[in-house]
């Protein structure tokens, strides 16, 4: 029997997609991965090549992941485990590698929110070629609190990286809203592509607010039972063996946030007013045009 189709979860940084993923990798019928991160190349080689340096820390994730699918525990010695498991795969597609962990966790369904899928549509190339029937679920979360989260990352460092910077000041400002929109434009151009019976665009504020219903909802979309049960395990994000740090050198492979403070916390998520100037910029801009554009789209006020 195959494996179902596995969910992606595609987005922002900071946009609720781990806890949400942990939430619904927490259902009987699913497995809530860390963040994989493993299309960001076409081979497992050219992946850990890639990942050296300050990004290593995206592979994380991965060992984690083969450490206690492997070895049944996530431990120093198998983390040293896990490494050995890639040796071996270091020629082969990182396509091959995936479709070995979703058969390793079958017949549950694959739930996977690694950030890197949503910033290139080559990168989601490569998972509409290895999965051409995977569902994707596009969370989204008001520009204007997800810039704030973002910018409170080592002073906006995470902006930094993701090159959102807007040159046409002196000296340029640090403005998370640009990578915001990129992303969003990447993500809706290429769910052009995707039948829509398999992706699902929700407010993340929604799903944490009224985490019941949403979850309900999703779990209806991708035919896995909404039962009280079913609501209930999700609801507890933190049994997942993922939702904490994890051993030196492999200790994140999620939002340091998350793994820090990982269960759900019941009440409504502020969603500020998009007008007005924003925080992070010292000259009094607000959102520009097309971020108010998709923003409004996306029903934010």
């Amino acid at each position: 029997m195959n494996p179902p189709p596995p969910l992606i979860i595609l987005g922002s940084p900071r946009s609720f997609t781990s806890l949400t993923c942990a939430m619904l990798g927490q259902h009987p019928e699913a497995y809530g991965f860390p963040e994989l991160n493993l299309f960001v190349k076409e081979r497992i080689d050219e992946m850990i090549e890639f990942m050296s340096g300050y990004k290593q820390i995206q592979l994380h994730g991965l060992l984690r992941t083969v450490a206690h699918l492997f070895a049944g525990e996530q431990t120093l010695l198998s983390l040293e485990m896990a490494r050995r498991w890639l040796m071996p795969r270091m020629s082969s597609t990182t396509e091959s590698v995936y479709k070995e962990l979703c058969a390793k966790v079958a017949p549950l369904r694959a739930i996977d929110k690694s950030p890197a899928y949503s910033q290139h549509r080559e990168i989601l190339r490569r998972v509409d070629q290895a999965f051409p029937d995977a569902y994707y679920l596009h969370l989204v979360r008001n520009p204007r609190t997800q810039g704030e989260s973002i910018m409170n990352v080592a002073h906006g460092v995470m902006a930094v990286l993701a090159n959102s910077i807007d040159y046409e000041t002196d000296p340029p400002t640090i403005d998370p809203q640009i990578s915001w929109l990129d992303v969003q434009e990447n993500i809706l151009s290429y769910l052009e592509t995707v039948p829509q019976e398999r992706q699902l665009c929700l407010r993340g504020e929604e799903v944490l607010s009224d985490p019941e219903q949403y979850l309900k909802r999703i779990c209806r979309w991708l035919g896995m039972a909404d039962d009280d049960r079913a609501v209930a395990a999700m609801l507890h994000p933190e049994d997942s063996p993922f939702a904490c740090l994890g051993p030196l050198g492999a200790h994140l492979g999620n939002d340091i946030n998350f793994l820090q403070s990982p269960a759900f916390r019941p009440g409504k998520v502020k969603c500020p007013p998009l007008e007005g100037p924003l925080p992070w910029r010292k000259d009094g801009a607000g959102f520009g045009e097309s971020t108010l554009g998709r923003a409004h789209a996306f029903g934010y006020e």
